[in-house]
């Protein structure tokens, strides 16, 4: 079974890569941004505030110290933004995201065993929680940020083999809504992803807590109430 999971998650991931179903296709952005604006980088990691979630995510963490010596991210999947710090709680960087194309907190039962085509619309989300993230191969060799190896979740650069998805008009976006469309794993800008991420997750990978959309905040990050005594 073990053996088999491993096998379905690559190939996931390749699927991934080559831009998906025809099912994840949904309806693109209702402005689209110029070329100019897409590639921008400066457009697609501006400085925002973190929201009250986030916030209160963030504070424990520093608190707590819940990432011990590693970097770590906070993933606002209502927002669509992450926010990325190292070690030491140094805020250096955010970018927008894309997630999954359902909204929902968990992962279904064997989706990592599954290839894209055989999800169903609701098994196409990014789970809420807290996870130790390290870079590992996917298919065709290529180095990803395993978020969840077990339901095939990974973090990566922005995939654009559909054109038909525009990935990367949707990370310009500032609506929220915008930002689902993919199978479950976390899209970043691509100059984001190997300028920042690989650089601080490289060497012995970091938490990423990603925040629920449907579920208490309570409820996936239970220790987040202790904040008032720490």
């Amino acid at each position: 079974m073990a053996a088999a999971a491993a096998l379905a998650v690559p190939q996931a991931h390749a699927a991934e890569q080559r831009g998906g179903a025809r099912a994840a296709e949904r309806q693109a952005p209702a402005r689209s941004p110029s070329a100019d604006e897409v590639l921008d980088p400066k457009n697609l990691e501006v400085e925002t505030t973190p929201s009250v979630a986030a916030t209160r995510v963030l504070q424990w963490v520093e608190a707590s110290g819940d990432n011990g010596d590693l970097p770590y991210m906070v993933i606002d999947k209502n927002a669509g933004r992450l926010f990325l710090y190292d070690a030491k709680g140094k805020r250096v960087g955010e970018a927008p995201v894309l997630i999954g194309i359902a909204v929902g907190d968990d992962s279904s039962p064997g989706v990592g065993n599954k290839r894209l085509s055989q999800l169903g619309p609701a098994e196409k989300t990014t789970p809420a929680g807290r996870f130790l993230a390290k870079f590992g191969h996917a298919a065709g060799n290529q180095q990803v940020l395993w978020v969840d190896y077990a339901t095939s979740v990974a973090l990566h650069a922005v995939v654009t083999g559909n054109k038909r998805e525009r990935r990367l008009e949707r990370l310009a976006s500032s609506s929220p809504e915008d930002k689902r469309i993919t199978y479950g794993c976390i899209n970043v800008p691509g100059d984001f992803y190997e300028d920042t991420v690989r650089p601080l997750f490289k060497k012995n990978g970091g938490l990423v807590y990603v925040l629920p959309d449907t579920k208490p905040l309570e409820e996936v990050f239970p220790r987040v109430q202790l904040l008032p005594y720490l």
